[in-house]
Parts: structure tokens; C-alpha cells; sequence
């Protein structure tokens, strides 16, 4: 044995780096849970037939851990290990704050000065049958 204890001249000295992480830019779209964004990233593609260029979004879950980004907020993220079941980036920086979104469509349709007043609809129908 000599003193010296079995194995250790066999493992590998592994002093190599680890590759680079990708790092994504993207709107955040909901900033409700605790410590953790929702971030809107869009990227385009040309379409392999046609040739057309299209837009692909994808959602993806961010760590947010001093809850600084807000909704609308333009962001950089970055890969990391898992987190959660959904949770694979994390927040780096907020690049540029942003207003809140705007609602829905159907929600502002449903406003009280796009609803008809009941009154008048029944003095037309009165009108149409005599």
C-alpha cells in the first residue's frame, strides 16, 4: 500500500467550466405569486416552407426573489437548475419599467356607457310591432 490511500491517482482533476446559460429578455405578464414572474418572450422565425417570418412567444416561470418586477416590466432572465415543478429561470435585472397592460378586449365592452338603456329598447320594439 506504500501510505497512500487507494483511489485517490485515479479520479480526474474536473476543473472544467460550465457552459454558458441561456439568457432570454421578455414582458412580464402576471407578477400575482409569491417570488415568482411570469415573463412573455418573443422571438422570430422564418417558416421553413413558406418563408414567411413569423412570431413565437413562449411563457415561461422566473424566480423573482425581491419581487422588484412588476406587470408590463421588460426583463432579462437567465437558465438555472429546476426550482419548482415549472420554474427553470430566474430574474436577473429589469431593463426597462412598463406600464400596466391593458385589459381585455371583453372587459371593456362591458362598461355601463356601451350598454344600452333598457327603456329605450322597449319603446322600439313597441314602435316596430304597431
Amino acid at each position: 500500500m506504500n501510505g497512500r490511500v487507494k483511489g485517490l491517482e485515479a479520479m480526474p482533476q474536473n476543473n472544467q467550466k460550465r457552459g454558458k446559460r441561456k439568457q432570454r429578455t421578455g414582458v412580464v405578464i402576471s407578477c400575482e405569486m409569491q417570488k415568482t414572474i411570469v415573463v412573455r418572450a418573443v422571438h422570430r422565425v422564418r417558416h421553413p416552407v413558406y418563408g414567411k417570418e413569423m412570431k413565437i412567444s413562449q411563457k415561461m416561470y422566473a424566480h423573482d426573489e425581491k419581487r422588484e418586477a412588476k406587470t408590463g416590466d421588460k426583463v432579462l432572465i437567465m437558465e438555472t437548475r429546476p426550482l419548482s415543478r415549472l420554474k427553470r429561470w430566474r430574474l436577473v435585472r429589469v431593463l426597462q419599467s412598463g406600464a400596466v397592460l391593458p385589459r381585455q378586449r371583453g372587459a371593456e365592452a362591458s362598461g355601463p356607457e356601451t350598454a344600452p338603456a333598457g327603456g329605450d329598447q322597449k319603446s322600439e320594439v313597441e314602435n316596430i310591432k304597431t
